[in-house]
């Protein structure tokens, strides 16, 4: 059982990187979002699409190792599901239709992102809590 717990915990630990590192890239959009939408020009839209993008690619990493931790989980007999969306964060109408209103729901698609990964960061964190008890 303890190598089956250490296993999970691993696992645990993968998934709580990629998360934050999606937190940390969502924030960054975020604030580039912000200066986006009050008149930041080309260069915010596109600093704030880097980060987006990255953030996708850490949430697809993120989703990757929640369903291994999952797996590991069952092997000490813990379920959870944990679960987020990477969804498309309005991407082509941000380049296309540039202007606040457009800004204004790209910036709230991350802000709802952001939420998720959050809040799969939280669970995360009880569980890794729960196993090293």
């Amino acid at each position: 059982m303890d190598k089956e717990r250490r296993e999970a915990i691993d696992a645990g630990n993968r998934a709580l990187r990629s998360l934050k590192e999606a937190q940390n890239n969502l924030d960054s959009a975020k604030n580039w979002g912000l200066w986006d939408m009050f008149g930041g020009g080309f260069i915010s839209t596109m600093a704030k699409h880097s980060k987006m993008d990255s953030a996708k690619q850490n949430m697809e990493q993120a989703k990757y190792d929640l369903r291994n931790f999952s797996r590991e989980l069952d092997d000490v007999n813990m379920t959870c599901h944990l679960d987020i969306e990477t969804g498309d964060f309005l991407s082509f109408a941000d380049w296309f239709f540039d202007g606040f209103v457009v800004d204004w729901m790209v910036q709230d698609r991350i802000k709802q992102a952001s939420g998720q990964v959050a809040e799969a960061i939280r669970r995360v964190e009880g569980i890794l809590r729960q196993l090293q008890n």
